[in-house]
């Protein structure tokens, strides 16, 4: 009888009984207690140098199949090529050969990354004895199910990927390396899977490539923000590196690789607009209030001057709709909220906006009008009856120039971004953050920065990632070499521009007609009309009908 599944003689089929000796039950259930155990005894893996070897692991590999068999979250950041994927596959293969009825997801930034993994995890089950193998129910590229009732699913990392199931280990590699757009809506899609067990593991292991969520999840775990346990090996823990091969390694790369690669520093793209070391020191904090894609940082104070500054989108998830707030009483100015969100409509954006405004001391709001820009600053400017939207107007070669109002055709509710605008506002932007004259704490702008990048003779958005928030920050800075930038953060300009405001509302809602004041009868017959008819005033009496 062939007890092989599919003629595999390496694999043993379902429902094949098997007499184990008391050596072999003794050895069963030493494996089961002791993953470190099962590994370098058990599992083989493929050297490019030997072919077939035993798995004997470093040190630090031991201490992280202790520290995933012991905590539900892990967070790992390594070094490249430090075998990192082997020990996750040694790992994932003990637990679903020793824990029955598991679902595991292998989840990679690619698809076809996930299915090599699982590819060297059946290797290294195929090369186990039989007595301590599972009969297979099925067996191919994207998944393979145990007799024990066992699964294990290769996957991309994405928002759908485990929706709608029930996993007991979720393990993403090279996380650092998932779009950030992709990283978020996995999260948010995939928390509820991850919460629905108390024992759900998830293992995330990556090198670092940017400030995006795998640096946002890391940097959480340092400061004690999230359940993850973080950690990190040095390039120096791995056997055969020392500061000969770091050189020669160096030189056939570059230093800026290498400190990503293998000192595992969290540095922006190549050519970003702010510069890599200034990147690297920006730092984000934990944010006062987040709900429904507004975060806030600070709340509003008394006699502070805010400035809102929006970019539209048509909400058709492509990219965001997106403003931040900005304290610009003095300097250094200070982000103190922010909203995107790829959904919402245009139509109902506006509201967003004036209400975050007129919390925020009756901001000063300047929308980015090239699209549908318009129409939402229409809205507020019609529709809402907002005061402080500001304007701009071309003034030959001035180019835009801002301010609180205009007269002529050229004016517009808002900024258009031009070639100049952005050239300026990019410019700008440099400056007052290499500077610290703005102090940006919020993850999601900083996050976008590490990926704004150099694109022919401007810059924008890395492929894949967003600048929605950015570009908001590109245009305040280019409003603060407006003269009527200064004029706001100017402190006794703003108090003749708020008393003038003042006296234009009281004026445009001052009544027609005449003052009662009870000196009527003094006044009888003073007033005269064209044909010269004396007219006495007719003054009320409460005791009587009209």
């Amino acid at each position: 009888m062939d007890n092989n599944y599919l003629g595999n003689p390496n694999l043993k089929k379902a429902n094949v009984k098997v007499e184990w000796t008391e050596e072999q039950l003794l050895e069963y259930k030493k494996c089961m207690d002791n993953p470190q155990y099962f590994i370098e005894e058990y599992v083989k893996i493929i050297s490019l140098d030997e072919g077939l070897i035993q798995f004997k692991m470093y040190p630090f590999q031991k201490e992280m199949i202790g520290t995933f068999h012991k905590n539900r979250f892990t967070i790992c950041k390594l070094p490249r090529q430090s075998g990192k994927s082997t020990i996750m596959i040694s790992y994932l293969l003990h637990y679903a050969l020793f824990n029955p009825s598991v679902n595991i997801a292998i989840l990679a930034n690619k698809a076809a990354t996930a299915r090599d993994l699982l590819g060297r995890l059946q290797l290294a089950y195929e090369n186990l004895p039989k007595w301590l193998q599972q009969g297979v129910m099925s067996w191919n590229k994207g998944s393979l199910e145990l007799e024990n009732g066992s699964k294990i699913l290769a996957s991309s990392t994405s928002a759908s990927a485990v929706r709608g199931g029930s996993y007991n280990i979720i393990f993403l590699d090279e996380f650092a390396y998932v779009p950030s757009n992709v990283a978020e809506q996995f999260f948010s899609s995939v928390y509820p899977t991850i919460s629905s067990g108390k024992s759900t593991k998830v293992i995330i292991v990556s090198t670092p490539h940017g400030m995006n969520m795998f640096y946002k999840l890391w940097r959480d775990a340092e400061e004690g923000r999230n359940s993850y346990i973080p950690i990190e090996v040095h390039w120096s823990e791995v056997p055969g590196r020392d500061e000969k091969w770091k050189t020669e390694t160096i030189a056939n790369t570059s230093e800026q690789q290498f400190q990503t690669e293998f000192e595992c520093e969290f540095l922006g793209s190549v050519n970003t607009l702010i510069n890599s070391s200034k990147l690297r020191v920006l730092t984000y904090k934990q944010y006062l209030q987040q709900n429904a894609g507004l975060t806030l940082y600070e709340k509003p104070q008394k006699n502070h001057t805010y400035m809102l500054v929006a970019d539209v989108a048509r909400g058709t998830k492509n990219d965001n709709s997106a403003f931040v707030v900005f304290d610009i009483t003095e300097v250094p100015y200070r982000v103190v909220a922010t909203f995107k969100d790829n959904e919402i409509k245009p139509l109902l954006f506006p509201q967003k906006i004036y209400q975050v405004a007129r919390a925020y001391n009756q901001a000063f709001v300047l929308i980015e009008v090239n699209d549908i820009g318009e129409q939402v600053a229409n809205n507020l400017q019609f529709d809402l009856e907002y005061d402080n939207l500001i304007m701009a107007a071309m003034r030959g070669r001035a180019g835009q120039v801002m301010g609180g109002g205009f007269s002529g055709g050229r004016a517009q509710l808002g900024v258009r971004t031009t070639k100049a605008v952005k050239s300026i506002g990019c410019s700008n932007l440099k400056q007052l953050v290499e500077s610290d004259k703005i102090i940006i704490e919020d993850f999601d702008i900083i996050n976008e920065l590490s990926t704004y990048i150099v694109h022919g003779s401007s810059f924008q958005a890395e492929e894949g990632c967003n600048d929605d928030l950015v570009m908001c920050c590109v245009l305040f800075a280019w409003a603060t070499d407006q003269t009527y930038f200064k004029e706001l953060t100017d402190s006794d300009i703003r108090a003749q521009m708020y008393k003038d405001q003042q006296n234009q509302i009281e004026q445009d809602m001052a009544p027609f007609g005449f003052v009662v004041n009870g000196l009527e009868e003094e006044n009888v017959g003073t007033a005269v009309d064209e044909y010269g008819t004396k007219w006495n005033p007719v003054v009320r009496k409460y005791d009587t009908n009209w």
